[in-house]
């Protein structure tokens, strides 16, 4: 069984025990979440597919830690103009293991 879901702008295709990085969730490390957007079920043969979302379908996960993505650089510069810039991101995410789908 698994199921789509939508979290933080992009969609993850997950079962029971898949652990993924998805953008930051404000919940404490070894605390359960609730992802209530989720776009499709499939059940060995049985699919489900809701328009845009499903109603009653949930699924658990418990969140594992908050780590920090790659360091981007950004550099700008504007030739013949003595203009550089260099910038940095480390974009932070929150590891999630999925424990269940549920549905009502």
């Amino acid at each position: 069984m698994y199921a789509v879901i939508k979290t933080g702008g992009k969609q993850y295709r997950v079962s029971a025990g898949d652990k993924l990085l998805v953008e930051k969730l404000p919940a404490e490390v070894g605390s359960q979440v609730v992802l209530d957007q989720v776009l499709m079920v499939a059940d060995a043969d049985q699919v489900r597919t809701g328009t845009p979302l499903l109603a009653g379908v949930t699924v658990k996960a418990t969140v594992l830690g908050h780590p920090k993505g790659e360091k981007i650089k950004i550099f700008k510069l504007r030739r013949r103009k003595h203009y550089r810039k260099t910038l940095g991101h480390r974009q932070t995410y929150t590891e999630i293991r999925v424990d269940g789908i549920e549905s009502a």
